[in-house]
């Protein structure tokens, strides 16, 4: 797959949340994980068993002013907003960085402001920040990566019936 992504949050404060979701960024081939605003503790997640901080660079700043990504490196937010592009509908960009919002909250306006696309899994109402995560790298993975066209009937590539 070419390109790059890192992935982020907007005012974290639950350290298990931060862990999952720097353990899945990691597992999903992220080359960095941000936070933005985040509560002091987001690095004591015990639940990121793959210790991505010694893997992937984290940055930490304090406000989306201080937020420095790589040239070219599109910002993409998720968010469940009206105006958001649907996920299923979205063209993943080659560079990107996104970003989830806090566990009670939406992204902040200046971080909104600083995105280049907003994008939204198409569900009722808004799930665990992790999850979010996670949905999201897959779909970047199994859009821009080079696997099999599904098949028609139900199974795989070599167990059709």
């Amino acid at each position: 797959m070419r390109g790059y992504f890192g992935f982020g949050a907007e005012g974290i404060s639950k350290p298990m949340n931060m862990g999952n979701l720097v353990r899945t960024a990691h597992a999903f081939g992220a080359k960095f994980v941000f936070t933005i605003s985040a509560h002091y503790s987001v690095r004591e997640g015990r639940s990121d068993t793959s210790k991505a901080p010694n893997h992937l660079p984290w940055y930490d700043w304090s406000s989306p002013e201080e937020m420095n990504l790589p040239d070219k490196c599109k910002l993409v937010g998720v968010e469940l907003v009206n105006d958001a592009i649907e996920l299923p509908s979205f063209h993943h960009p080659n560079q990107a960085a996104y970003i989830v919002g806090p566990e009670l909250g939406s992204l902040s306006k200046k971080i909104t402001e600083k995105c280049n696309y907003v994008i939204k899994i198409p569900t009722k109402f808004c799930l665990n920040v992790q999850i979010a995560g996670a949905i999201v790298m897959y779909d970047r993975i199994k859009t821009l990566g080079n696997f099999e066209t599904r098949p028609g009937l139900p199974g795989g590539p070599k167990n059709e019936q």
